[in-house]
């Protein structure tokens, strides 16, 4: 079984910190049913901010969608936001790609709350 790049603690803690997070300050689509609805491209850009890594992207019905790859390991801490599978065809994508998907304030709203959560450093 391969290792992840990820141990299981910090990604409960990022996935956990996330649903904290997550409001309509950081999307307009989310709901308190769905908190991950419309999160991918600012979710991606401040998980890569933290950790590293690239930002990904897959076609879905709804149109893009972004989550990050850390080391080889892919992590998508918004696919709850989908009822079924997602058929992930990693496309490698940016940042400027992703935050064509949120804006400013919902970033620095995301980004701040997780730093106060999880601490500043990476």
């Amino acid at each position: 079984m391969k290792t992840r790049s990820l141990s299981s603690a910090l990604y409960d803690q990022i996935s956990a910190a996330l649903q904290e997070v997550w409001s309509l300050h950081t999307s307009s689509k989310w709901t308190v049913d769905t908190p991950a609805q419309g999160q991918c491209g600012v979710t991606a850009v401040v998980v890569q901010d933290r950790l590293g890594g690239e930002i990904l992207k897959t076609m879905t019905k709804e149109g893009w969608h972004y989550y990050n790859r850390i080391n080889d390991d892919v992590y998508d801490f918004t696919a709850s936001q989908f009822a079924g599978d997602i058929a992930y065809l990693h496309v490698l994508s940016s940042r400027t790609e992703a935050f064509s998907d949120t804006h400013q304030e919902q970033y620095d709203a995301l980004s701040s709350r997780m730093a106060e959560l999880l601490g500043r450093s990476k």
